[in-house]
């Protein structure tokens, strides 16, 4: 349960966000942190995160301080499970201009992770509004689509038999022959991207343009 109830704000957006980690909504007091909840939604490394975690008392100062988020990961391939992260999402202009007044608050939040094995981080919109969160929010609309199996099939044969790599527009063509053929398989082929079953490289390549894709080791 979150150690504080994040309260209706009229400057910033707040809300709550449904997430594929957490059988409840999970509450943001800002855009920000809403995006970056997408992020953390689509990481699989990541196992589950709560909001408003915990509340700290900060040495002379009669406010308590509570981060945004706890975020916690999967064991890897070799069994280990990196450190859990508590994590502060502000503006990198919030940073500047408050800073003599978050410095206490950090220094708290730092010594209350460090104590469990814990990293408290910071997060700007440096970190979060990147290519990847441009992707995502582009390909979040067909995660829960479910195409037929023998379409999906199809599609892993076809990128298959091109080497199992090829450019976008490459694989619809060997899919359709005309412009209303391919725009029927272009959901399958955005759903099987933002399910993993298609490759890209999400930091850098630009949605919807003319990636290059390939298929994951197992299915190459």
């Amino acid at each position: 349960m979150p150690s504080r109830k994040i309260p209706k704000n009229h400057l910033f957006v707040t809300g709550a966000y449904a997430s594929s980690k957490s059988d409840v909504m999970i509450g943001f007091e800002s855009l920000l942190e809403k995006e970056y909840m997408l992020l953390l939604d689509f990481d699989p490394t990541v196992e589950k995160y709560v909001e408003q975690p915990v509340t700290l008392p900060v040495p002379g100062k009669s406010r308590r301080y509570t981060p945004d988020l706890l975020v916690t990961f999967r064991e890897n391939s070799t069994g280990h499970r990196p450190p859990a992260q508590l994590i502060e999402i502000k503006t990198t202009a919030d940073l500047a201009r408050k800073a003599e007044d978050f410095a206490p608050k950090f220094a708290v939040a730092e010594q209350y992770a460090a104590d469990r094995g814990w990293i408290f981080l910071k997060k700007t919109e440096l970190d979060i509004r990147t290519q990847r969160l441009a992707n995502l929010k582009f390909l979040r609309r067909y995660r829960n689509l479910s195409p037929p199996p023998e379409e999906v099939a199809n599609v892993i044969e076809r990128l298959a038999a091109l080497g199992g790599a090829a450019q976008l527009q490459t694989l619809l063509d060997l899919l359709g022959s005309t412009l209303e053929e391919q725009a029927q398989w272009t959901p399958v082929l955005w759903h099987l991207i933002v399910s993993g079953q298609i490759l890209f490289d999400m930091n850098t390549e630009s949605l919807p343009s003319n990636i290059e894709i390939w298929l994951p080791e197992e299915h190459a």
